[in-house]
């Protein structure tokens, strides 16, 4: 896998948690989760944000980063523990801002996000020119009270690369391998995106499809994936028209998200 110096840096910093020293198979205690289960823990004062963005935080880094290596996460948010603190606070004043609050999303590496992480769409042609402001699903999440918790691997530029590109696989990020097969491919362009959700590396996370990008990685990484309407969810992401959608554990997560993302409640 080829990683920056600046991607070891982010998880360095994001890791000093009380859970960093799991066993090498990493947690499961909230695997297979769907949003409404976390929502209603949460609700219920037996789970917090920080503790689920923990939870996550550290699957990555012992089955996607070592261990089998997945290869699934090409960056992680070094302001996500933050995000969650401040769901968790608002949560105890009474504050809810929508379905996704407190639920730690992932994006694909062509959403924008205006904050510390790079948006690249797996090239490195694009690193270092970090976006300026989040694109609209960003804002929209990020109003909505969910924690972005990091950016997925992806097909370099979403396969716009050549006509011979390879599913899952991009300069910045490497091969994004199928979490059940590990020399399987994930299929293409969200990659990551899908195999990410199928090894509950995050209940939630989005993608983009032009065609078959989002499909073709949920089918064969066993989740639930929807494609919406184009410019349903949004209008721009790095240089392209886009309609994003993504995968998740059951039916409940896509309906939750769409409608999140839409700016309804």
């Amino acid at each position: 896998m080829t990683t920056a110096p600046i991607r070891t840096l982010l998880f360095a910093t994001l890791l000093l948690s009380p859970l960093a020293a799991a066993e090498d198979n990493g947690p499961t205690k909230f695997n297979e989760a769907t949003v409404a289960d976390l929502q209603a823990q949460m609700a219920a004062g037996t789970l917090t944000s920080v503790e689920l963005t923990n939870f996550y935080i550290t699957r990555i880094l012992v089955l996607d980063q070592k261990g089998p290596g997945v290869n699934a996460v090409i960056e992680l948010n070094p302001d996500a523990l933050a995000m969650a603190r401040t769901a968790d606070a608002q949560r105890r004043r009474g504050v809810v801002l929508g379905p996704l609050h407190g639920i730690p999303v992932l994006l694909k590496d062509n959403i924008d996000t205006g904050d510390k992480m790079q948006t690249t769409a797996g090239s490195f042609a694009l690193f270092g020119m970090p976006a300026l402001r989040d694109s609209t699903i960003a804002a929209k999440l990020r109003a909505g009270g969910a924690v972005i918790l990091g950016k997925t691997n992806l097909s370099e530029w979403a396969n716009f690369r050549s006509f011979f590109s390879t599913s899952g696989w991009s300069g910045r990020g490497g091969l994004a391998h199928n979490p059940y097969s590990i020399d399987r491919n994930a299929c293409g362009s969200s990659s990551g995106s899908a195999a990410a959700a199928a090894a509950n590396f995050a209940a939630v996370s989005i993608g983009s499809e032009t065609d078959g990008s989002i499909v073709c990685p949920a089918n064969v990484n066993g989740v639930v994936g929807i494609k919406p309407t184009v410019g349903l969810t949004c209008r721009i992401r790095r240089g392209h028209c886009c309609h994003h959608g993504g995968g998740g554990h059951g039916s409940g997560p896509r309906w939750l998200r769409l409608h999140l993302c839409l700016g309804r409640r």
